[in-house]
């Protein structure tokens, strides 16, 4: 699957890397908490170490190589550069209202209470949102999955967390603007269909489908050749089974791999969290922003424009839990700042874990998770199928056993 270095010359202690396999079989793999995890850690771009346990699903077979995975949120990373490819050839500029590609929006008021069984409140005129509040999870807008107020109930009356099978990308945007927003642009910091809107956006100023922009601009010249909106239906063999958390039980069973609708064309490509694909394909995606915007000599983006986006854009250098209303976030708040696409680390200390100044990172609600080292040049991709990501503390465990094996640091 990966041709990995020899540990020692990259850094790493072989013996404690190993201990990584062993902690995920014996916390995750046998007790079934997790059906199966993938992981590939790398320093420079090279692998040197690779992870693979578990089966595929119900049906017992060992999780192959080139599984399919449902990547759900690692999706807004690549959404987000896309993006700023637009951004670089001056199509759009983040400081833009957002009504110069969504007059839909001209009207948005702020949430003053009121939904539920009695209409909303007449709320205050909104001031306008732009298209940096979309990226940095700062534009009002929130998720349905949520579940904490009125607003978020009219999220999944309209099931915007999971519009592939019942609205096209106007629709989209037409219902959400008839609703209010939880706060005014750039007041405050919420998980949200914010990055899906960003598809949108991408789409009607590139004049294409957001999978054909992706497969265009991003996925071909990366040589990403496993991921999409959807998967080929010679491929269903591929995709793994996805499970949902019960507490005290086993996970259970949630959309079998080999029967997914997802072999079906979506009426919508969900920017925030519609993308399939595999380890491999990720791999090359983080070795690329790892690399600065390039990788195999196909440049993606400018290392300036991949450095903005790796900067913290909260306000006086905040962190998350200074500005963060959310009940549902990929992020380890404490410490954690957030740019155009990624969270990164801000303070080492407060996050109370390994880490280093400036590394970025994300993860999908299956508990999928990536992150990006430019310090100490390392990358990491985890792949699993469990829903919600908050299940179990993995992400930390691993990247504790991770640091743990390092012998040279660049720090």
């Amino acid at each position: 699957m990966f041709d990995l270095a020899e540990a020692g010359s990259l850094g790493f202690d072989a013996g404690r890397l190993e201990r990584i396999p062993d902690f995920l079989r014996q916390t995750y793999i046998d007790n079934g908490r997790l059906p199966n995890a993938q992981l590939v850690v790398a320093r420079s771009g090279t692998p040197v170490h690779y992870t693979r346990l578990g089966a595929m699903g119900e049906d017992g077979r060992d999780l192959p190589d080139d599984a399919l995975f449902r990547i759900a949120s690692m999706t807004k990373p690549v959404t987000s550069i896309a993006f700023m490819q637009l951004i670089e050839r001056c199509e759009v500029a983040l400081e833009d209202p957002v009504t110069k590609v969504f007059p839909e929006f001209a009207d948005l008021k702020v949430y003053a209470g009121g939904g539920g069984s009695i209409p909303f409140a007449p709320g205050a005129p909104a001031h306008p949102m732009r298209f940096v509040d979309l990226l940095t999870h700062m534009s009002g807008f929130t998720y349905g999955l949520q579940n904490r107020n009125n607003l978020d109930a009219a999220y999944r009356e309209h099931n915007f967390d999971f519009a592939r099978d019942h609205l096209e990308s106007d629709e989209f945007v037409a219902r959400l603007a008839k609703l209010p927003l939880e706060f005014a642009p750039g007041q405050g910091w919420n998980y949200s269909v914010s990055t899906d809107v960003l598809g949108i956006a991408v789409e009607r100023i590139s004049g294409m489908r957001l999978g054909e922009y992706f497969e265009k601009h991003i996925f071909a010249p990366l040589g990403m050749t496993d991921t999409r909106f959807g998967v080929k239906e010679a491929d269903l063999d591929r995709l793994v089974d996805a499970y949902a958390y019960r507490p005290g039980q086993s996970p259970r069973m949630i959309s079998a791999g080999k029967t997914s609708k997802l072999a079906q064309p979506g009426t919508f490509d969900s920017g925030g969290g519609g993308l399939v694909g595999s380890i491999a394909d990720y791999h090359r995606f983080a070795t690329m922003l790892l690399n600065g915007g390039v990788l195999d000599g196909a440049r993606i983006v400018s290392p300036k424009t991949l450095r903005l986006m790796r900067t913290n854009h909260l306000p006086n250098n905040a962190d998350l839990t200074e500005m963060s209303s959310s009940l549902f976030s990929e992020a380890n708040n404490a410490g954690t700042g957030f740019g155009l696409g990624f969270a990164m680390v801000i303070d080492p200390a407060k996050t109370l874990m390994p880490s280093s100044l400036g590394e970025f990172y994300w993860g999908g609600a299956y508990s999928t998770a990536f992150f990006v080292d430019p310090v100490e040049q390392i990358t990491c991709v985890f792949m699993t199928q469990v829903y919600p990501s908050s299940t179990y503390p993995i992400r930390r465990q691993l990247k504790t056993l991770i640091y743990s094996a390092l012998t040279e640091t660049y720090a």
